[in-house]
Formats: C-alpha cells, structure tokens, sequence
C-alpha cells in the first residue's frame, strides 16, 4: 500500500545566477530535493549565504526537474504493477474502541496538552494513557495506545489551529526566551552556553595543530578536513536512564547539520593555521537541539578567537496542516515536532542562509508553504542574531590564552633536509626544546606550534638559523667573528653579517675592540637583507 512514487535530485547554483540539476563540481548552493507529484516531501542543504528567494526557486527547481522520473516510475507502474493491497486504518476498523477512548480521555487530554512544563505535561499524559489501558483492557494494549496517540494529535494540532495559541501558551511566531553565556567552561580555548526555553546546549571549541586534520577516504579519493564538529546527546537530556554508547545515525545527523551551517563560515587553513574541534554537549532538550547547537558554536568559536565571517543562528520552524488550512510555528519544542506535520531547519547570517533540513509528516508541502516557513524563519533567526551579539558581537582579536600559539615561515626546499635532520634529530630536538610541534610541507611552508609567544619566537629564530633564512626584525644571539675598523661581524648559525659602526654608540676616544672580541655572544637584530642576500644588524634592546 505504497501512496506514490517519489524522486530526489540534487541542485547547485553558480555565481552567474544559474541553477544546475546533478550538478558535478562545487557550487554556492548543494541542495538535495526530494518529492512526489504533488509537492516537496524533504530537502538538505549546504548553502553560501543565499537568500530566502534563491533557496526557495532552487527548491522548486528541483521539485519540476523531478516530474519527468515520477512520470517514467507510473508508467512503468501501469505496465508491470500490481494492485494495492487494501488496508483499514486501525482508527476505522476499532472504531468502537476509539470512540470509547475518546468518550474516557478527551477531557483531561485537552487539559493535559495545556500544561507548559514538559516533562510534567508528559507524566500527566504517560498517567492517562495508562488508566486507559487499565479500564478498558490490557489486552488491547498496544492498539490503545496507537489510537491514544493518535487523538492526542489530533487534539494538539486542533487546539493550535483553532486558537493560534501553542502547548506553552506561544503565538505562531514567537521564540521562547533565548540566553547566552560565554567563557563559562575556564581553561579551555572557548565555551558557551545556549539555553532557548528547556533546550540546552554546552559547546566548546578547542585548537589543535594542523596535523591534527581528520583524514577522509571516500570513493572521490582522499581528503583532510580542518574543521571538526561533534554533538553529543546523552539520556538525561530528556530526563531518561539508558546506555551511553557511542553516537548512533541520529547524533551524527545533528552533527553534520550543524557543521554545514557553519563550515562556510570558518576561515581557511592559510588564513588560520589550526585544526578547529566544537563538541556540543545537550545538557537538556525540548525541540531543535541541532539549532541550540549551531547557536552555542557560533559563541564559542568567537570567544576562541577563532576569525568566523559572520555568526550563525538556526530555527527550527514546524507545521500544523488540514485540507484546508495551515499554521506555520516559529521554534517548535519536542511535542510539536512529534505531534506536528514538519521538522524544518534553517541556519544562516544575517546575509542569508547556510543550511537546510526539512522532513515531513504529511503527503507534501507547497511552496507557499515552504515561503512562509521560509520567510518566518528569517525574522525569527535575525532575532536569535541580534541576542546572541549582545554577548559577544564578533571573533576576539586574538586566540584564547589558553590556546596554542602559531606561526608559519618559509624555507627554501633544498633546507627541508637541514631542518628534519639525520633521522630527524634536528626537528626532535627542537620540538623538545620549545615544547613545540612543527609541521613541513613539500614546499617549504612550516608551521610551529607552541605554548606561548615567547617560545614561537625562540623557535622560529633558531629555524631561521638552521636554514640561513633570518627575516627583517628578527632577534638572534650571534657569535663575533671578526672585529674590524669598520664594525664587527656577527655569526648567526651559518649565516654572517655586518653590525656596522654607525650602529654602535661609542664613547669618545673608544674603540670597536674596546668593546667587543672575536668569539663573544652578542644580541643582534636583523635590520637589512640587501639584494646580494647580505645581512646587517644592529645591537638589540635589552
């Protein structure tokens, strides 16, 4: 009893303004449609900060470019298929037992479904089903209590329709009350706190290396992957006991989600030379722990200093729908989701969307459907925007205290050998050294990490010695190897240069040799490197 064919496909756009079906290389818009004959019944996506009005025509795009397979499956279906097999809706073919329920239960449900604490709502319906099940026969148990559900939405999705007044006494559009907090976890590189109603999430970001890439080995080949994103969602987050085992399809779902949203946002590997991880622990949830997720991120990636092009927000938008009418909801909780016709996700800027993800309980949706949720989601997100900047606007200018300091140098290709070392010793011992780590490239691009400012200063000017390739400004400790009339020449590793007299300030009636001697140390800092690759210092501050 199959209801009807279904088709998907996928949708990108170009700079140009064009929409493509299936498209094979990257583009602004990666948006997977999928529906039936008459309407749209799931979308993802991952999306350049587009606007509602691109999203929109791209969905719609897909959902016409679908229509040609739906046409080809029914006429395959009227040549080769078979006759539905009939089948009586439970609520029909136990219609006495139904009315007998509704006639026990209707009352108290209709109260029930009016109480605003969630998990008081759910004990006083958990309590009623079960006095239901106890007088009319625990027999018929497992048939009640589908039947029970089942008026229980009925009665939910009535109530709302008819009064524009939700389970927790919301309008269709409003938030429930949003708090953020940032720095609330201490020695970690970012944290933050996203509380919006009764869904919670604890989100922190941490700073690694670039060695610390996830590595990705599909059927496209072998890639790496700088920007990690995982959540976690444990039983007691909804007030359950039960096994905490690793993340099954669900969290690693509301993972991707997230990271879609924010991935467009995080700055390259060349403009931000870490690996960055967020872990989203949901401390509680009552509805879009996915979107209190993306929320959370955004806040502690900017605490971390991590440079993100513009914070993200996301809403989650649910749907109450008849043959008739329709009700869009802004941020629906747990049971409106459960009891309700759509999940539908959005996450973006305040410039225009990063992220989609819609399924639904009903046949299909239309796009004046799709256009309201779409256009009540941008108010209810700018909203969420405009309270999460009160907290923290923008990226602090600098990495936490707490996070590993970086900095990146090039050498020539035919150093590499010198810096790694026989049996890399040289590297070893200078990771040991400066407590630090160090990437090299093919190309010469290094990248050290360490602890603090002052230790990537000692390692990078000691990288600079071992491959003669000191930088203007920077500050060594140098050997004299000659002193003469017109200044001294200073050793630095394998690299010599002049600190010339005028850079001296001799009293009257000294000497150069007055001051220095061949095999003294000295502090020197590189002021010139001319065209002949000649290097002169001068004396540097103590």
């Amino acid at each position: 009893p199959f209801s009807d064919p279904i088709a998907g496909c996928q949708v990108g756009y170009t700079k140009s303004g064009k929409y493509i079906l299936n498209p094979t290389s990257n583009s602004l818009m990666n948006l997977t449609v999928a529906g039936s004959k008459d309407g749209i019944l799931m979308v993802e996506s991952q999306i350049a900060e587009l606007s509602e009005d691109i999203v929109l025509d791209g969905i719609m795009f897909g959902f016409n470019e679908l229509q040609p397979v739906i046409d080809l499956i029914e006429r395959l279906k009227s040549q080769v298929g078979k006759a539905t097999m009939p089948v009586v809706p439970l609520y029909e073919k136990y219609s006495e037992l139904n009315s007998k329920i509704n006639e026990l239960a209707s009352a108290e449900m209709s109260t029930a479904l009016t109480i605003k604490q969630k998990l008081e709502r759910q004990a006083t319906i958990c309590k009623l089903r079960g006095r239901i099940v106890a007088e009319i026969g625990e027999d018929k148990k497992s048939i009640i209590e589908h039947l029970f559900e089942q008026q229980l939405a009925k009665m939910m999705r009535t109530q709302v329709l008819s009064t524009h007044t939700r389970i927790d006494g919301r309008i269709p559009e409003q938030i429930r009350p949003i708090e953020c907090e940032i720095d609330v976890i201490p020695n970690v590189h970012g944290s933050a706190l996203f509380t919006r109603g009764e869904t919670q999430a604890l989100v922190i970001t941490t700073l690694g290396t670039l060695s610390d890439v996830q590595i990705v080995d599909d059927m496209s080949g072998e890639t790496q992957e700088s920007f990690l994103l995982h959540y976690n969602f444990l039983p007691f987050a909804v007030g359950e006991l039960g096994r905490i085992k690793a993340p099954g399809r669900r969290e690693i779902g509301h993972g991707k989600l997230a990271w879609r949203a924010l991935s467009a946002m995080l700055p390259s590997s060349d403009e931000f030379p870490y690996t960055v991880r967020v872990v989203s622990e949901i401390t509680e949830s009552n509805g879009s722990s996915s979107m209190a997720t993306v929320c959370g991120a955004s806040l502690s990636l900017m605490t971390a200093g991590v440079p993100i092009k513009s914070p993200v927000a996301g809403i989650a938008m649910g749907l109450i729908k008849t043959d008739s009418d329709y009700l869009v909801l802004s941020d629906i909780m747990g049971d409106e989701d459960h009891l309700g016709d759509m999940d539908f996700k959005v996450a973006g800027t305040d410039k225009g969307i990063t992220a989609l993800q819609m399924d639904i309980k009903v046949k299909s949706i239309t796009r004046s459907i799709l256009q309201s949720a779409l256009s009540q989601a941008n108010s209810g997100r700018l909203s969420i925007l405009t309270l999460m900047k009160k907290a923290i606007a923008k990226p602090r200018n600098d990495v936490s205290k707490n996070a590993p300091r970086v900095s990146v140098i090039n050498i020539k290709k035919d150093k590499i050998r010198d810096l790694i070392g026989a049996g890399g010793k040289t590297i070893k011992e200078l990771c040991d050294k400066f407590c630090a780590k160090i990437d090299i490239s093919d190309d010469g691009k290094v990248t050290i990490f360490a602890k603090n400012k002052k230790m990537i200063e000692n390692a990078v000017a000691e990288i600079s010695l071992i491959c003669g390739n000191p930088n203007i400004g920077q500050i060594f400790e140098g050997t004299i190897a000659r002193v003469a009339d017109f200044g001294v020449i200073v050793s630095i590793g394998s690299r010599d240069g002049l600190l010339h007299i005028s850079k001296l300030h001799l009293s009257k009636g000294q000497t150069i040799s007055d001051l220095f001697s061949v095999g003294q140390t000295i502090k020197v800092e590189v002021i010139e490197i001319d065209s002949k690759d000649r290097i002169k210092f001068k004396l540097a501050e103590r």
